[in-house]
C-alpha cells in the first residue's frame, strides 16, 4: 500500500512526522481531519487527484531512466 495512515493528536489537532525517519522523498495529503504520507517514486509523476476540495485519489506513473 503505497498510502500510509499517520496519526493526528485528537486533543492538539497536531500531527508529527519525523523526517529523519523518512529515507526518500515523500508528499503528505491532509483531508477530512484525515492524513496519509504518500512515498514519491524516484522517477516519475504523482498526482492528486481532488473534486469539491475533497482529494479523491493519488496517481502514480512512475518510470526509469534508460
Amino acid at each position: 500500500m503505497r498510502l500510509q495512515d499517520i496519526d493526528i493528536n485528537p486533543k492538539t489537532k497536531r500531527l508529527e512526522v519525523d523526517i529523519m525517519e523518512e529515507n526518500n522523498s515523500f508528499a503528505i495529503v491532509v483531508c477530512d481531519g484525515k492524513a496519509r504520507i504518500a512515498k514519491l517514486p524516484k522517477y516519475g509523476e504523482t498526482k492528486i487527484i481532488t473534486h469539491q476540495g475533497k482529494v479523491k485519489r493519488v496517481k502514480w506513473d512512475e518510470g526509469e531512466e534508460f
